[in-house]
């Protein structure tokens, strides 16, 4: 059964705590039997400049080069620099060969700053995997103002409904139940159920709530608990086998990427 975690990461060269480097994510990957793992470098705060977001998908590249068949990259951009952020995507995705674009919390993805960033993915046939929660907790949501939630999102797919969209980690803190729900509708967004949160039954919702098929095995690197909570879930090995890789092929080979 192919398993390819669609949203982890590794760390920047730059940062001294909690450091997870591609060899580590690589290790702890073939331990639970991941074939795959699709990372980015995003920056988390402040507006980045374009020579901040380069050096960081350049670090990617080099350890997409030194692990080259077990991690693939997402490109990441700071929509605020638009033509920076297109040639940063067209030079990654044609030049150097990674699978898509990340957008971390700059810029809510209902704002249209992002458009000219999602019509760039569409013509490259590549998905975009935007950083997103419900957060319920008002001091977190303090902390990220601009963070986008599932009906940022779900507007999102309405104008752009050929886009690639996979909300980042149904799983990772907020009002998951909500963010289904909005969804629902959403057909062409993919979920991916990445997260520390481990409530029983989330992943069986999931599947109730927006199909199998529109969801995405990923780990965001709490990665014994990704897996178990496909493994433990009470859904068919057919639903388990396309949420763990064949969603994911599926959207690779749009583009011939395999």
């Amino acid at each position: 059964m192919t398993r390819i975690d669609c949203h982890s990461h590794i760390s920047s060269k730059s940062q001294t705590e909690n450091v997870v480097t591609a060899g580590r994510l690589v290790e702890a990957a073939d331990r639970l039997d991941i074939d795959a793992v699709c990372c980015s470098i995003p920056i988390s705060g402040g507006s980045p400049k374009p020579a901040e977001f380069r050096a960081c998908n350049e670090e990617l590249l080099d350890a997409m080069r030194e692990y080259p068949d077990k991690i693939m990259g997402y490109c990441f951009v700071n929509p605020g620099y638009q033509h920076e952020s297109l040639e940063e995507i067209e030079k990654r995705v044609v030049e150097d060969g990674m699978i898509g674009v990340k957008l971390y919390n700059q810029y809510k993805c209902s704002d249209p700053v992002i458009h000219p960033i999602v019509r760039k993915a569409i013509e490259l046939q590549v998905p975009i995997l935007q950083h997103a929660a419900y957060l319920t907790d008002q001091a977190e949501a303090a902390k990220q103002p601009n963070i986008s939630n599932a009906q940022d999102i779900a507007s999102l797919s309405a104008a752009f409904p050929e886009a690639m969209i996979i909300e980042g980690h149904l799983l990772g803190g907020g009002d998951w139940e909500r963010a289904l729900k909005v969804l629902r509708n959403a057909k062409t967004v993919f979920v991916d159920t990445s997260g520390s949160v481990t409530d029983s039954g989330s992943i069986e919702k999931a599947v109730r709530y927006v199909g199998a098929e529109r969801l995405l095995f990923a780990t965001d690197l709490s990665m014994e608990e990704g897996v178990g909570k496909i493994l433990d879930a009470n859904i068919s090995e057919e639903e388990k086998r396309m949420i763990f890789g064949q969603n994911f092929l599926r959207i690779l080979g749009r583009r011939g990427k395999k």
